[in-house]
């Protein structure tokens, strides 16, 4: 068969539309149907809520443009890890790899499965109630049980195939931007909320508050996390070059604003104070405009929307497995590629205990911190990448607004991390922690990896 149409075991079947699909999949997830009320917690001020929204999209829209350049550069399935190992070294691609295993599809796997089981049990709290145990005991594992169980359910859905998961994830993707729609469109024309809302609050500008803002920030970064998705799977997308680049620019500025009219929504549907807090924020918003028996229907659609972003992890963390253990830097068996079905099948269930058992040991702050300073790190350094493709010649793919561009996300992303681990210093220096556990692995399996060369 053709290089161009298959690549390590994995053909290119997929076109621009299953592919933009998959990045807006992946960024529409159980960030912006949650985040919103743990950060007016913090925030109290609506307004300075949705300006830190718009910023982060811009942030989010600058790495999209660069990772555009990069990955028609390289197209290749493993994201972050194949492209630091191209344009820098093995090792820092190994980390970058490494921290993915763990903080950047595990762990959003189970933030997502314990999103969608918040939705679930607002909409019928009667799931949360055995009469077994203490009820709050009770109503925590079954929480827990229940993510437990979407994330089996998915993970044997995309062991079936890229093709089959990609059906699966168009429909679930459509869902979930009608859905978003509807809310915004319905909801603001609806009549039943308050423009007042959007003028009540302060802020306090100290350096204390600016922590806070890059916290904000971060946590917002994460919901925006999914403008490289398609740069995760570069081995099995029709012409790259081209479709690459506009998958990642296309799902970035939908997304962006579906965000922000969402959160238009939310302010205008709910006192700020009310906000404050709430995790399940769009079944609130919708039960305040629509009416009680509303919020119960919206949390059950926004149960099986939060599927799409799920899947959409499931699709792309083991292709980074994959191309870690084909290169000899990760577990053997996790290239193993299904003889019928054409996919990475050992990597997507390690990937499905891996979720499951962050699901048990997590709590959802503590998920959604420890994902969004991990998320932070490796971006960086690929859209650093973009200076040393530019000055080699490199890459028939030149994003517009270079260097402006680069330099935006740099300065941005540094200084939101920073700001992050002064605000949230524990739970940041567990996902550096995480990190440099990679170094000790990266010698290990480079070690075994030159011991099975030479063994006859």
């Amino acid at each position: 068969m053709p290089k161009n149409n298959q690549e390590d075991g994995l053909r290119r079947r997929l076109g621009l539309f299953p592919v933009t699909n998959i990045v807006i999949a992946n960024m529409i997830g159980a960030g912006i149907f949650t985040t919103s009320g743990l950060l007016m917690q913090d925030l109290h001020n609506p307004l300075l809520m949705i300006v830190l929204w718009i910023i982060a999209g811009v942030i989010a829209l600058c790495g999209a443009l660069c990772y555009g350049e990069v990955g028609a550069a390289i197209p290749r399935a493993g994201g972050e890890y194949t492209f630091l190992s191209k344009l820098f070294h093995p090792s820092i691609g190994f980390l970058s790899g490494w921290l993915s295993f763990f903080a950047g599809f595990s762990a959003p796997i189970a933030f997502s499965a314990l999103g969608s089981s918040e939705y679930l049990t607002r909409a019928f709290p009667g799931l949360l109630r055995l009469g077994l145990v203490d009820p709050d005991l009770e109503s925590m594992v079954l929480k827990k049980a229940y993510a437990i169980a979407v994330i089996a359910i998915f993970t044997l859905i995309h062991m079936r195939g890229i093709v089959f998961g990609a059906r699966v994830q168009n429909f679930l993707t459509i869902l979930k931007v009608a859905l978003i729609v509807g809310l915004i469109v319905f909801g603001l024309a609806s009549g039943k909320g308050d423009t007042s809302h959007f003028t009540t609050g302060g802020f306090d500008l100290s350096f204390s508050g600016w922590k806070v803002i890059g916290l904000s920030l971060m946590w917002i970064m994460f919901a925006y996390s999914g403008w490289n998705a398609s740069a995760y799977i570069g081995s099995e997308i029709k012409d790259p070059v081209r479709n690459l680049p506009r998958s990642l620019f296309l799902g970035t500025s939908i997304v962006i604003l579906l965000y922000v009219g969402l959160n238009l929504f939310y302010i205008y549907a709910i006192p700020p104070p009310e906000m404050e807090g709430v995790i399940s924020i769009s079944g609130l918003a919708a039960g305040n405009v629509f009416g009680r028996s509303f919020e119960t229907v919206i949390s059950i659609m926004i149960f099986f929307a939060l599927f799409s972003s799920l899947s959409a992890f499931i699709i792309l963390g083991p292709r980074v497995y994959f191309s870690m253990a084909k290169d000899g830097l990760f577990f053997k068996f996790a290239a193993q590629v299904h003889p019928v079905h054409q996919v990475p099948y050992k990597s997507i269930m390690l990937q499905g205990f891996i979720a499951s058992v962050l699901v048990l040991m997590g709590t959802f702050e503590q998920i959604l911190t420890y994902m969004g300073f991990s998320l932070g790190i490796f971006p960086i350094l690929v859209v650093l990448g973009v200076f040393k493709l530019r000055r080699s010649g490199t890459g028939s793919y030149r994003m517009p607004g270079y260097p402006l561009v680069p330099i935006v996300y740099v300065l941005f992303g540094f200084s939101i991390l920073i700001l992050a681990f002064m605000q949230s210093s524990l739970i940041s220096a567990i996902a550096l922690g995480t990190t440099a556990m990679g170094i000790p692995a990266y010698f290990i399996f480079k070690r075994r990896y030159k011991e099975n060369e030479t063994t006859p």
